[in-house]
């Protein structure tokens, strides 16, 4: 039974039993400016007291659209084709476990991971199956929103004083950072905006910490310029995309949309000046770094919000800069050809070998985003020809090179979308039109009663399927998690203590777990 609301949405339970003065003097490091000297006072902090946790670091690879169970890891080849869907399912090494047929890599791997099937959103209805309020309850780990706010205001980018943080920034302030480690603790690649659009994904904000949390958001892709754009670049798509052959991507007259964009699947080196400095590979000297830095500072002192946070950023920029070669994360040149087709030459592969990178050189959790998993039409044609084939090559690529370089056991791999879909197939509005003139087609819809979760490495046992659906896949039989039991197991993983606290920018405490590890899956 959670305590009763008070003090504009806190819960009695979120607070812990701790003195004003106590707080001041655990809050004096983190609430005040953090510095480059801070941040080497931190480093020593870490090789004394930090504590003994079966992960180093987290990578949480989160399919924004919500991916369809069924056509994922919980098949019901059992069920009437309405639910079934028209895809068959396969078996893997774990006799408890079926995947989609269009997942046969991910199938012969089973051993390297396990699927929590019964996660779900406690909120109401119109919070669990809207996008925006799912991915803040998903990214955050806290299982309702802001007071006040809803799935629409809850997409604007604002401060919010009850804004509960990010699991990012919540490890970047109880985790001390990795000695040695030059870069910001969170790192976000490979793509920083939803779809096509301006705006961040919602729960990715440090909310409450303060700015000085904030996580780095590095675009790296190359432009991509399909409408409601999704999927791995070159295999990217458009869910509207009519099948008449005369009007597939390219520059004909008659194409749906240019392609010719993002066929090349490589990355650029990130440009860290905020829109307004030198892009990396162009600094070609330290005097030309030295000059890059300054412009870089007279552009950051015009903003405000980012005075507080800014030292993580310059020191990254120097670093990047300034060692150039195998240990710049981003340099994906360093790379043997063979391990780049390991992981697939495709945006969603690469971005997955810059995480392995990043967590060699100390970040603490990279977020990789996979875009396009909202398939209300089209969707058999989609994830059978476009998202199913790339998550099967990238996700079993990396999982293999984690495996082997012994990287699988000290980093967390978490990866779900906000959301399941519908258990029965139907278009989006029968007899409609979509956005290139053709009639919708079948697919699924948003549903957050439950949702599949993966998780391998960094403690977790493997080749386990944990929990069980109905008939129908739209609802748990066996024990549900919610968000919040999910950031509750990456924060155990992670060595963060179940009584730790957080202040906000006001010095008031609240405990940082809201929910429970999931223990069967540890």
């Amino acid at each position: 039974m959670r305590d009763s609301h008070h003090h504009n949405g806190c819960r009695r339970s979120d607070h812990p039993g701790i003195d004003r003065r106590e707080l001041l003097h655990a809050g004096a490091l983190t609430l005040l400016g953090t510095g480059l000297g801070d941040l080497l006072k931190l480093e020593a902090l870490a090789g004394t007291s930090a504590k003994s946790a079966p992960a180093k670091s987290v990578i949480f690879i989160f399919q924004s659209g919500g991916p369809s169970q069924h056509e994922t890891f919980d098949p019901k080849p059992e069920a009437p084709e309405v639910v079934r869907g028209e895809y068959s399912s396969i078996a893997t090494v774990n006799p408890e476990l079926r995947v989609c047929e269009y997942l046969p890599k991910l199938a012969q791997r089973a051993n390297l991971y396990s699927i929590v099937r019964t996660m779900y959103h406690p909120s109401d209805r119109q919070f669990r199956n809207e996008h925006s309020a799912a991915m803040y309850m998903v990214n955050t780990g806290y299982n309702s929103l802001p007071p006040g706010e809803n799935t629409n205001s809850i997409a604007i980018q604002r401060s919010r004083p009850l804004e509960w943080p990010s699991i990012g920034s919540m490890i970047s302030y109880a985790v001390p950072p990795s000695k040695g480690c030059g870069l910001p603790p969170v790192i976000e690649v490979p793509r920083t905006r939803i779809s096509s659009g301006e705006s961040i994904t919602p729960g990715t904000a440090p909310g409450m910490l303060g700015p000085k949390y904030t996580r780095w958001r590095v675009h790296l892709a190359p432009p991509c310029h399909a409408p409601d754009a999704a999927g791995s670049c070159p295999n990217c798509f458009s869910h509207d995309q009519p099948d008449d052959p005369d009007r597939q991507p390219g520059k004909l007259p008659k194409s749906w949309y240019d392609n010719s964009s993002c066929r090349n699947p490589d990355f650029v080196l990130p440009d860290l000046g905020m829109g307004q400095g030198a892009v990396v590979e162009r600094v070609e000297n330290r005097a030309a770094l030295l000059a890059s830095l300054d412009q870089m500072r007279r552009n950051l002192d015009s903003y405000n919000s980012v005075q507080k946070y800014d030292a993580y950023q310059r020191q990254a920029l120097e670093l990047i800069v300034s060692q150039r070669g195998k240990r710049n994360p981003f340099d994906l040149t360093q790379e043997t050809p063979e391990m780049r087709d390991q992981y697939g030459r495709e945006e969603w592969g690469q971005a997955l070998l810059v995480a392995r990178r990043l967590v060699e050189s100390g970040v603490r959790m990279v977020q990789v985003n996979l875009r396009g998993w909202d398939t209300h039409q089209n969707a058999f044609r989609d994830l059978k020809g476009k998202l199913l084939p790339s998550l099967d090559r990238c996700l079993s690529g990396f999982l293999d090179d984690m495996h082997v370089r012994g990287l699988l056991s000290e980093t967390l791999i978490v990866m779900c979308g906000e959301m399941g879909r519908t258990p029965k197939i139907s278009p989006i509005a029968v007899g409609g039109i979509n956005a290139a003139g053709v009639p919708f087609t079948p697919g699924r819809h948003h549903w957050g009663d439950v949702f599949p979760c993966l998780f391998a490495g960094g403690g977790v046992t493997p080749g386990l399927a944990i929990g069980k659906t109905d008939r129908e896949g739209g609802l748990p039989v066996t024990e549900g998690y919610t968000p919040a039991d999910m950031a509750a197991t990456i924060f155990s993983q992670m060595g963060i203590g179940h009584d730790e606290e957080f202040p906000d920018i006001d010095g008031r405490p609240f405990r940082i777990y809201q929910g429970s590890p999931i223990a069967s899956v540890l």
